[in-house]
């Protein structure tokens, strides 16, 4: 509102420039005579008045565009403060919620495991109080509502509590019109209404402070029209910062793009080192192997069972070694080879990986599940790679089981994103260890359980980064494992 004051002394000048005929000579000795006044300046007095005009108005404007401004961050602070009160409301309301659902399932069925989210309500509904009392430190009425709130949700847990210690003590007679209807429904009733009115409250609010907003910033834009002119001043000023910035950037894209340059070289050189390094190594290894077969076979009567089995282990180390060379060849060639982008049909992809593993699924007891699998953007060739490993992994990790169970399915989180998964009945993973799963030679499981060189999951995660897509698993010791991992889909015909 200060701006509109600011404008009216200026508008009696105008009026006044349209007389009656009969008294419009008058104003003219009076304009002639300050035109004369002000040409008789000096151009530096000229110019110094020139620039005190500019800076006294920039002043003004500045100082109503503080204000306005002002206004504007208090109120942005205090709408922060609004939509973290509503978000934490709805977290509680979930909880809540959460909470008595699984008390209710804990009095019909006495199964412990459904009390996890009433023992957490417990445990942090006082932060969430808390947080709360700070959300509505300024506004008195909301600090009442809270407090309100807080008494009725101490009444819930209480009664609920109460019920616990009947289940526990008379068993679900005891307790089943409570089950049916809640241990504090009335509680629950209080507790939804006043977060009704809490959030209720805060969007009147939030209105409010709106309104005021949108004035304070029409006013703001008003000042910044009329002070446009002033601004030329400073546009001088403005080109050299632009300037300096402008080459100050162009300066560091160069140095960004020469580091990566020599990043993309170092890689390329660290890969080709890799190679050839696995590569050179490959010969040593059927050395060794071939001897110790050669020895175990020339003085194979001469030798006795310990120095046989030091034959063995030998030839064994050098076979696995090899391995992990051949492994550690394709984990490097996978960063290297050029990719094909072009629809991949995965439910033909997992038929023919099944076909392939068709040798090691003989004698075995393997219930499959493969559900409907969608089209997706990709490689066919390392998608299939993908496919090999998690299978082979899930038919590896359920050697143990009588019957053994498979699923291969997807779920779809969005219209451009499909989430695939390999779920098995096997040894499962203790999720601790959960980020050494994808890394190279990282293995949760001693050679002698499980035969394997750590480079599969690797292999994956590298192709599925490639693709655009993540990769991460889930699982619990002795009950099975599922791998997942997102691939774009591909976009459907028109």
């Amino acid at each position: 509102m200060e701006s509109i004051t600011q404008e009216r002394p200026v508008e009696p000048e105008p009026v006044q420039s349209e007389p009656t005929p009969d008294i419009s000579p008058a104003p003219i000795p009076k304009t002639g005579g300050l035109m004369e006044w002000f040409t008789h300046w000096s151009i530096e007095r000229r110019v110094l008045a020139g620039f005190g005009l500019v800076f006294a108005g920039i002043v003004v404007i500045a100082a109503i565009s503080y204000r306005n401004t002002s206004v504007l961050i208090e109120n942005s602070r205090l709408d922060t403060k609004s939509h973290e009160l509503v978000q934490l409301l709805g977290s509680v309301g979930q909880a809540l919620d959460a909470a008595e659902s699984g008390h209710r399932r804990y009095l019909v069925t006495g199964d412990e495991s459904y009390l996890r989210p009433y023992r957490n309500l417990a445990e942090q509904m006082p932060e969430y109080l808390r947080f709360l009392r700070g959300l509505t430190s300024e506004d008195p009425e909301q600090q009442t509502r809270v407090g309100t709130l807080e008494r009725l949700i101490a009444r819930q847990l209480g009664a609920e509590a109460e019920a616990i210690t009947q289940r526990e003590k008379h068993g679900y007679q005891a307790v089943r019109h409570l089950a049916l209807s809640g241990a504090a429904k009335t509680e629950l009733e209080g507790i939804q209404r006043l977060m009704m009115e809490l959030e209720s409250a805060e969007q009147r609010s939030l209105t409010l402070r709106v309104t005021q907003s949108a004035g304070s910033t029409r006013n703001t834009i008003a000042l910044l029209g009329l002070g446009a002119v002033m601004q030329f001043f400073l546009l001088a000023f403005v080109y050299i910062l632009i300037h300096h910035d402008v080459t100050e950037r162009r300066r560091v894209a160069m140095e960004l793009q020469t580091r990566g340059e020599l990043l993309q070289a170092a890689n390329k050189e660290l890969e080709a080192f890799s190679y050839s390094v696995s590569h050179d190594l490959r010969a040593p290894l059927r050395h060794i192997d071939g001897y110790a077969a050669l020895l175990s076979k020339s003085a194979g009567e001469a030798l006795n069972d310990k120095a046989r089995r030091y034959l063995q282990t030998i030839s064994d180390s050098a076979k696995q070694m090899g391995q992990l060379i051949d492994d550690l060849l394709v984990f490097s060639r996978m960063g290297r080879q050029d990719m094909l982008r072009t629809t991949v049909n995965l439910d033909q992809l997992v038929t023919t990986v099944l076909h392939d593993l068709r040798l090691d699924l003989q004698g075995r007891t393997i219930s499959w599940t493969i559900q409907p699998l969608p089209n997706v953007l990709g490689d066919p060739a390392m998608l299939r790679q993908v496919f090999m490993n998690l299978i082979s992994n899930a038919v590896k990790f359920t050697a143990t089981r009588t019957k053994a169970e498979i699923t291969v399915g997807a779920t779809n989180r969005s219209v451009s994103e499909a989430e695939i998964f390999v779920r098995d009945n096997g040894v499962g993973f203790d999720m601790q260890y959960v980020n050494k799963l994808f890394g190279v030679f990282q293995r949760l499981h001693r050679n002698d359980e499980f035969e394997g060189t750590g480079i599969g999951l690797a292999n994956v995660r590298r192709i599925i980064h490639r693709h655009g897509g993540k990769t991460w698993a889930e699982g619990v010791p002795d009950q099975g494992a599922t791998f997942y991992f997102s691939l774009p889909l591909a976009r459907a015909p028109r």
